[in-house]
């Protein structure tokens, strides 16, 4: 099973960047989707279609903002828009897949670096997502893919000692990260590559992309039990739709 989860800030704007066309030759089982920014009658959806996958939306009520989507090239069993919650679910951040032997969840946290209402908002959201995730995993083995919008370790960020007090990289937010592997999680790249500079999300400014200064802040998060499965794992740093760069994660299930 090939997975990618890809932060595409906008899907509008990536189709417009060849996003269909990539997709195509990539070919995943299943590609999360973070930050789609559009409903799904402001883009012609049918083109997932005839590449062959089941696709499904769940957009933020708010034109042009968050939502997150899955395509998937097999029907799963069941289908989970949200978590919930309201206040999180009227943002579109939450969705999730069934299948038989695995659920897959598409995750876009959401950011704190615009001030203190939003920090608040997510840490808000942090909290209840480590119970909304303690209880998925009793279910069944799952994998948590998206945009977590922290960064774990200093080697997940390319100036830990300057980004210190940055949201996404702050103590308490790095501490939640922690615990919510605690819970029984793995963070699959981490689990095959253990290397610095490998990051998925790079500022739009002074060249970051360019000079590689960016964070590593999007995941796909095992069940443990899973570990074994993992055949392969790689951030698409060379793919140039977004911001973020989709990662890759392959399991043998």
């Amino acid at each position: 099973m090939k997975i990618i989860s890809y932060n595409i800030n906008g899907i509008r704007a990536a189709i417009r960047k060849g996003f269909i066309e990539w997709l195509k030759k990539e070919n995943p089982d299943v590609i999360c989707l973070q930050e789609i920014k559009a409903f799904d009658n402001q883009f012609d959806k049918t083109e997932f279609e005839a590449l062959g996958y089941y696709c499904f939306w769940h957009s933020a009520a708010k034109k042009g903002y968050s939502g997150v989507a899955i395509l998937c090239k097999k029907q799963p069993d069941n289908v989970v828009y949200g978590c919930g919650d309201k206040e999180i679910d009227v943002e579109g951040r939450i969705l999730k897949i069934e299948f038989d032997n695995i659920n897959i969840l598409s995750c876009y946290f959401p950011s704190g670096s615009s001030g203190e209402i939003r920090q608040g908002f997510k840490m808000k959201f942090l909290d209840y997502f480590l119970n909304f995730a303690q209880h998925e995993k009793k279910n069944k083995n799952i994998l948590m893919s998206g945009d977590f919008n922290i960064c774990h370790k200093d080697i997940d960020i390319h100036n830990p000692i300057a980004n210190k007090n940055t949201s996404g990289f702050l103590p308490e937010e790095r501490q939640w990260l922690s615990e919510f592997l605690n819970l029984g999680f793995v963070d699959t790249f981490r689990e095959i590559n253990p290397q610095p500079d490998y990051y998925s999300w790079w500022s739009y400014r002074a060249r970051a992309r360019e000079n590689n200064k960016g964070w590593r802040i999007d995941y796909h998060m095992l069940s443990k039990e899973l570990k074994p499965a993992i055949k392969h794992v790689d951030i698409l740093r060379d793919v140039y739709h977004s911001d973020h760069c989709p990662i890759l994660l392959e399991l043998k299930i």
